[in-house]
Order: C-alpha cells, then sequence, then structure tokens
C-alpha cells in the first residue's frame, strides 16, 4: 500500500474523531474544520515516519495549533462578565451548557481537559501530546474541573467524579 493511500485511509477513518476533538478545543465547527485539515496537512511530510500509529502525532498538532491560533486570535475577543441566558432544557442544553463552559476555559486547560476527559488519554499520554509534565497535567486538569464546576454549578454533581 503507498504512502498516499495509507494517509487517505487514516483520514477516512479517523476524519470523525479528529473533527469531534477539534471541535470541543474550538467551540466552533468551521474552526474545527479548519483545525483538522491544517493538523493533517502538517501530517503529511512526516507520514512514512508516524505512518504506523499517527494518532498521538496528529492529536499533538490539534491541541498545539488550537492554542496558537487562540493566542492569535484573543486581541480580537471582547471579553463580558455574564452570558446570555440559555432558555433550552434537557439532556442537549446541558451539551450546549458545558460547550459554552468549556469555552471560557484557558486554552491548556481546555486542551487537557478535552484530552483527559473526551478523549479519554491517560495523564502520560496528554502530556506527550502536548508536550507538558504529567504533574502539569494534573494541575491543568484539577484547575479545569473546578473552573467547570464553578462555571456551571447545575452539572457540578455529574463532575463531581470526574478528575478524584
Amino acid at each position: 500500500m503507498s504512502d498516499r493511500d495509507s494517509f487517505e485511509q487514516y483520514v477516512a477513518a479517523r476524519r470523525g474523531a479528529l473533527l469531534r476533538t477539534a471541535y470541543l478545543l474550538t467551540g466552533s465547527h468551521a474552526d474545527a474544520e479548519d483545525l483538522v485539515q491544517v493538523a493533517l496537512v502538517k501530517a503529511v511530510p512526516h507520514w512514512k515516519r508516524i505512518a504506523d500509529h499517527p494518532e498521538p502525532y496528529v492529536r499533538k498538532i490539534l491541541a498545539r495549533e488550537s492554542v496558537s491560533r487562540w493566542r492569535r486570535r484573543r486581541w480580537r475577543e471582547v471579553s463580558t462578565d455574564t452570558l446570555p441566558e440559555t432558555a433550552v432544557a434537557g439532556p442537549a442544553a446541558d451539551r450546549v451548557i458545558l460547550q459554552q463552559a468549556l469555552a471560557r476555559l484557558a486554552p491548556r486547560q481546555r486542551a487537557v481537559v478535552v484530552l483527559r476527559y473526551y478523549d479519554d488519554l491517560t495523564e502520560r499520554e496528554t502530556a506527550a501530546t502536548l508536550g507538558i509534565a504529567v504533574g502539569t497535567v494534573k494541575s491543568q486538569a484539577r484547575d479545569g474541573l473546578a473552573r467547570l464546576r464553578e462555571l456551571v454549578p447545575d452539572l457540578a454533581q455529574g463532575l463531581a467524579d470526574v478528575g478524584t
């Protein structure tokens, strides 16, 4: 099988999972698609080396690009002390509220929470993906979960068991 065929098979098989991770990192479908595209373009030159196990390398690109994109854009954003009220109720509303709360985390906290609890990576895998120490993963996860509990008190009971 050629490198091109191997890459195309990987993209076809993992595109949905990569988009989900990118969406959780960015909070926007359009930004998530752009982020996945950038990650895949950056992975192509290294494909021969990573073809046997590309997932960690591509996730690392996603996480790092997400933080870099946030840093480039943050000067354009305007902060506010209050969020608009949400009129939706039920499980779908909980998901939306949690996504909005994720968007309010610091980029590294958000990346750690997404990789640890949505993508189910271990602390060591998360540290390797982000290029940080395991202790930093632990502290960022602790602080990120505490901030989520603070931002979404109604969901705090569901988050009580996470990270303990």
